[in-house]
């Protein structure tokens, strides 16, 4: 992909977009989509902030230009050209990230990688709001990942050993005031195994009961997250993860859509949508949330009901 033209110096009151355009520079080659809807969500988020003064205005028409040769180069992608392909493709990536470093904290493996990766996935999360709002379920992951992000260095920093999996935080503490306080400082390259300034706010130490996150070991073994081939931690190794096939209802087998049902248009937007996460999924070889999704699409389409 062609370089991009560079952005004037980051006016403060963008502070709060750096790392959404410090995650899009990162993603310019490993996922030019992911790298665009980053750069579209500083854009937005930005005019909303400041659009008048002569240092914003002069960095947000250059992140236009930015965003307009992405377009270009992109051509007819389908998840640039299509939203609920794009949607598909940005949730099916942060959730990849997500659980990549939801496995190594079950596991008790604790690095700079997986708290880039727990960080990047939140950050990738509030991308999506570029489509509507969020869906419950990911406001809770991000929430916690930049919690865990916080909770984990903060460890390791102070030659403390972090619980692992989903303990140590109270429910009411509102993570995401200080999701800024102390990330301005995480690393520009990606998954790096050297000494991170990665400086985030202290967060108390309680029971954190309210989130309920899908068990780390159901991630499969290829996520965005890469890992460094030698870093000296022989417990950074990752293993391949079997995958679970979910059992397929047999019924759906012999399911023909009866003469009588009558699917409306947000029936058949809603299975078109289920297709399109399957398709997203299976880029990344997760064949149990494919097959999940058509089986829902086909549910609809045949009986009318999800």
């Amino acid at each position: 992909m062609a370089a991009l033209a560079t952005l004037p110096p980051l006016p403060p009151q963008f502070k709060s977009i750096q790392h959404h355009l410090r995650t899009a520079q990162e993603h310019d080659k490993r996922d030019p989509v992911v790298a665009y809807y980053c750069r579209l969500y500083a854009m937005q988020t930005g005019m909303k902030i400041d659009s008048k003064t002569p240092e914003c205005r002069k960095f947000l028409s250059r992140l236009m230009d930015q965003l307009e040769a992405l377009k270009k180069q992109l051509g007819d992608n389908e998840a640039i050209t299509q939203e609920i392909v794009g949607s598909a493709h940005l949730e099916n990536y942060a959730l990849k990230m997500f659980l990549y470093a939801d496995n190594e904290d079950r596991a008790g493996r604790f690095h700079k990688n997986m708290i880039k990766s727990f960080y990047t996935a939140s950050l990738l999360i509030d991308v999506i709001t570029v489509f509507g709002e969020l869906t419950d379920e990911n406001v809770k992951h991000r929430k916690y990942a930049r919690w865990k992000a916080t909770y984990i260095h903060n460890c390791l920093k102070n030659g403390e050993t972090p619980q692992a999996g989903p303990v140590g935080i109270e429910e009411d503490n509102d993570v995401e005031e200080n999701e800024d306080a102390g990330a301005t400082s995480l690393p520009t390259q990606p998954l790096q195994p050297s000494s991170s300034t990665y400086d985030p706010s202290n967060m108390p130490s309680s029971s954190y009961t309210g989130i309920q996150i899908p068990p780390g070991a159901h991630a499969p073994a290829n996520t965005p997250a890469e890992v460094p081939h030698s870093t000296g931690v022989t417990s950074n190794t990752i293993q391949p993860t079997p995958q679970t096939i979910p059992a397929i209802d047999p019924a759906l087998f012999s399911t023909v859509s009866q003469g009588d049902i009558r699917l409306t248009p947000e029936d058949f937007a809603r299975a078109q949508k289920y297709c399109k996460y399957a398709g997203s999924a299976l880029q990344y070889e997760d064949v149990s949330t494919a097959v999940q999704n058509l089986q829902k699409a086909l549910k609809l389409l045949t009986t009318g009901r999800e």
